[in-house]
């Protein structure tokens, strides 16, 4: 079903490639634009969730796709700025958000199985995780030397700590299940 909040949900995975093309353009304002797209993009993230309840929206359509869109949009913004930086500290985050947001996923997916989703809804936790990811991406993206990225990978190693924090929410409120016989 399609509804405003399902549009903005779609729009983000749309302008995933528009984002990224804008970041390679060979113009000096390149990167602050592709930064720009970013973050309205991201902004949607929220905005979608927030309609979906105001307006009484919510659906099955647009609580599946949600969550692809965001890690869709969140893996392409940490693929982008790992080949441009190269630098280890922005490596290893990278593979520490992507490696969580497989587990917990994977995690979700069991527990649905087992009838027991609620145990692993989203937490507050993931939902700072994300803002901060969010942030921290949108600064790397920009690439501008000194205090915005100083802040930016600042922000992602908030973002970093904040993952694996979640992750082990994720993990404990799932334990009894994953250390059960049957």
């Amino acid at each position: 079903m399609l509804n405003i909040p399902n549009a903005l949900t779609s729009m983000r995975i749309v302008f995933i490639p528009v984002f990224i093309v804008c970041f390679y353009l060979p113009y000096e304002w390149a990167h602050f634009a592709s930064a720009c797209i970013f973050a309205g993009v991201a902004f949607t993230d929220w905005l979608d969730g927030y309609l979906a309840r105001k307006l009484q929206q919510q659906t099955k359509f647009g609580a599946f796709l949600d969550p692809v869109a965001d890690k869709l949009m969140v893996v392409s913004a940490l693929t982008l700025i790992t080949e441009h930086y190269a630098e280890p500290a922005i490596t290893v985050a990278a593979i520490v958000m992507v490696g969580r947001e497989i587990l917990i996923s994977a995690l979700r997916e069991w527990m649905a199985e087992l009838g027991k989703r609620a145990h692993v809804k989203v937490s507050e936790v993931g939902k700072w995780k994300t803002m901060a990811q969010l942030m921290a991406l949108t600064g790397l993206i920009w690439s501008e030397p000194g205090v915005i990225y100083g802040m930016a990978l600042f922000l992602l190693y908030v973002a970093v700590i904040l993952t694996l924090w979640s992750m082990c929410v994720y993990i404990k409120a799932a334990w009894p299940e994953l250390m059960s016989k049957d």
